[in-house]
């Protein structure tokens, strides 16, 4: 009932594992898989070189979701041998995420992650909470054109996705311009740029100031970029955006995703949130006569 094929990729339900959020190590994403129940996991992102991240405060919880500016760490593509060891031995679809400060330093992430042969490569050109891996390649036509085009010269038949940003002033655009470079699919979207100020101690909560909105609170958005990018593209969308039950799923495959990422929503609903969102889209398809996800996909359109 709820098996799908996104950008090529077979997977038993359409969950997937958000980049950022438990994809730090092979064993702990085996346990994503295997008792959480998602279909298909998606790595932290990897960048050209090691990177700390920004210091602490980085994570907050607010009253309507979640606040963060972690800052791409990572520790660089040429020190992962050991991770990239346990994951051979995978037995479930693996997104592997990238960053860059340039379209050079995209390509040589690419080339290298490439070669240890994941499902997907997730292209993070949307990344609201770091000056030097911002939004410069998300906001812009031209910019996503050359960055797309000139990664997926760089890993032939390895499905790709073009991560975007809600703050684009035309989303569907943006995506459009993914879809003619070569992208395969399109993940919309990103968190939301915001700030928290602790009014008490007259300063912004984070260290970095600026960080990542997620969670309950940017549904809405999730829902009308999807939207958006459905009308505007063939390639499949893997949508995502304060999911965290099986109702919010299906809205988000209404509005035409073909899959859904859960993040914030592993800590409000715990672990297993995958297998908690999966019954329930069953026992919603099952109370509605819906038999696969294909009858509902983009019904919201009319």
């Amino acid at each position: 009932m709820l098996e799908t094929n996104f950008a090529g990729i077979k997977m038993r339900n359409p969950t997937v594992l958000a980049s950022g959020i438990l994809g730090t190590g092979s064993d702990l994403m085996q346990r994503v898989v295997e008792e959480g129940g998602a279909g298909a996991v998606t790595m932290k992102s990897i960048g050209p070189e090691e990177r700390m991240g920004h210091a602490n405060p980085s994570v907050i919880e607010w009253e309507h979701g979640m606040l963060n500016a972690v800052g791409l760490p990572s520790p660089g593509y040429e020190n992962m041998e050991e991770e990239w060891e346990g994951l051979s031995k995978r037995n479930y679809p693996l997104i592997a995420s990238i960053y860059g400060a340039s379209i050079e330093e995209f390509v040589l992430v690419a080339k290298n992650v490439a070669k240890k042969k994941p499902e997907a490569i997730e292209i993070n050109i949307s990344c609201p909470n770091t000056k030097e891996h911002g939004q410069i390649f998300g906001v812009n036509e031209d910019a996503s054109i050359e960055v797309v085009s000139a990664v997926k010269k760089e890993i032939g038949d390895i499905s790709l996705i073009a991560k975007l940003t809600p703050q684009a002033y035309n989303i569907a655009a943006i995506a459009a311009a993914c879809e003619k470079a070569g992208a395969n699919a399109i993940c919309a979207i990103n968190t939301v740029a915001g700030m928290v100020i602790d009014i008490d101690a007259r300063r912004p909560v984070l260290f970095n100031r600026f960080g990542g909105v997620s969670g309950p609170a940017i549904k809405p958005v999730g829902i009308k970029c999807v939207y958006q990018i459905f009308d505007a593209v063939k390639i499949p969308i893997l949508g995502m955006g304060g999911i965290s039950n099986g109702r919010d799923a299906i809205e988000f495959i209404q509005a035409g995703a073909t899959t859904v990422g859960i993040g914030s929503g592993v800590l409000y609903s715990g672990f297993d949130v995958f297998k908690k969102v999966c019954n329930e889209m069953e026992n919603w398809m099952k109370a509605n006569k819906v038999e696969s996800l294909e009858e509902i996909r983009g019904v919201a359109h009319g």
